[in-house]
């Protein structure tokens, strides 16, 4: 006689929990159990299909489906591309009138999300999800989501390799001379105040740093503007915050201020500075005041001042983007600058494990926009230019000298 009711507690107990691969097999393995006249009962408490029993039967004789499968190969309803010819040839339309990239590379991605995709789809008689089309768009058509890439610079000097070279034996000509060698550039100006800031940092779960929502200037704080000197020979850095404008004469007044507190301590031989720099902004080659200030330091500090300027467009191989900045950035990641001196704190905490260190002060001076230098104002500057490209390379020597 069959035990229905041990068979109905052992499909509550274990049968209803298995995938439908061991349902099936359960189910069979209990007709088999059980002898002539079970199938029927089997069928009922399980609610599993006669045929589906009987294929079960099946897969009792046959051995192990691979890893992660629960069908043989060829089971179960054909792919939704097969059923319908059409989906992924009105899927690639859709996708191409909104391509983008290199048409000669193997990734594409769009800029349409798959939700509106599908919606599009829907409406020219497809039935289609959103996940369908992202698998869909991955595995037939190749196309994948991406992030932008900074890859495209504009026109490239022709120059740009050999000055690129001529820089890089100037200043190896000079450390080996013992003289000290900077890379100087203006970081981005920062809002001072209760503002997000990228990136992000470890805090007790569910308790983020609640920022203002608006990113609106508090007139009361204002912004801040870094301005860094890296020295490459020693590897520390130093960073004057101004609170105005990032002007020629700020910029060069952050040099002179690394010059007395610094400079002058680490290099007592001092009788050059070797100045690399970008080319545009408050220190670019064709900024008449840069050069006027340069001038004046020169005849403070009776140094020579030897300046060589990165070519247009490569503003990233200045050496202080990716030998300071980056770690700046990095250090104050996630964290307000809810006041000046958090700024200078967070700056002057800036370390690497390779011994990178970086101080910072504020600069409360105020330097005026626009100042205009006359072309008789240029002639009265002492500068030198190299042989190669003087525009970019020059040397500034004090007009009365005097011992550094």
């Amino acid at each position: 006689m069959i035990d229905g009711d041990g068979i109905r507690l052992r499909w509550k107990t274990l049968g209803c929990k298995l995938d439908e691969r061991g349902q099936r097999l359960f189910a069979a393995n209990e007709v088999r159990a059980a002898g002539h006249g079970a199938l029927i009962i089997v069928s009922k408490i399980t609610g599993l299909a006669r045929s589906t029993i009987n294929r079960g039967e099946d897969d009792l004789e046959k051995g192990p489906l691979p890893a992660g499968r629960v069908r043989r190969k060829g089971g179960g309803p054909k792919p939704l591309s097969e059923r319908d010819p059409t989906l992924v040839p009105d899927l690639q339309r859709l996708a191409e009138a909104a391509t983008m990239g290199d048409p000669m590379r193997a990734l594409k991605w769009v800029s349409k999300s798959p939700a509106k995709l599908a919606a599009a789809l829907n409406e020219c008689g497809h039935e289609v999800s959103a996940n369908t089309v992202a698998k869909l768009l991955e595995e037939k058509l190749e196309y994948s989501r991406q992030f932008n890439r900074k890859t495209h610079e504009g026109a490239s000097h022709p120059d740009r390799n050999a000055q690129f070279e001529h820089i890089n034996a100037k200043v190896v000509a000079a450390q080996s001379a013992g003289q000290p060698v900077i890379s100087v550039d203006t970081k981005k100006k920062e809002l001072v105040g209760n503002f997000r800031n990228g990136g992000s940092d470890y805090r007790p779960k569910g308790d983020p740093h609640r920022v203002k929502v608006h990113d609106f200037e508090d007139k009361a704080l204002g912004k801040v503007v870094p301005y860094g000197v890296y020295d490459v020979g020693a590897d520390a850095g130093w960073v004057s915050l101004g609170i105005t404008s990032d002007t020629s004469e700020f910029a060069v007044n952050a040099i002179r201020t690394w010059i007395e507190r610094i400079g002058a301590k680490r290099y007592p031989h001092m009788r050059e500075l070797t100045i690399t720099a970008d080319c545009g902004g408050s220190n670019g080659a064709r900024v008449r005041l840069w050069k006027v200030e340069l001038q004046k330091l020169a005849d403070e500090s009776g140094l020579t001042l030897r300046v060589h300027h990165y070519p247009p467009g490569t503003s990233k191989w200045n050496r202080i983007e990716h030998r300071m900045f980056c770690h700046i950035t990095q250090n104050w990641r996630g964290q307000p600058l809810e006041s000046r001196m958090a700024v200078v704190k967070l700056i002057g905490a800036t370390t690497t494990k390779t011994g990178l260190k970086v101080e910072c002060a504020l600069d409360e001076r105020t330097y005026q926009k626009g100042i205009r230098i006359k072309k008789a104002e240029m002639k009265l500057l002492d500068i030198v230019g190299d042989a190669f490209h003087p525009d970019w390379n020059y040397a500034i020597k004090p007009r009365i000298p005097k011992e550094p």
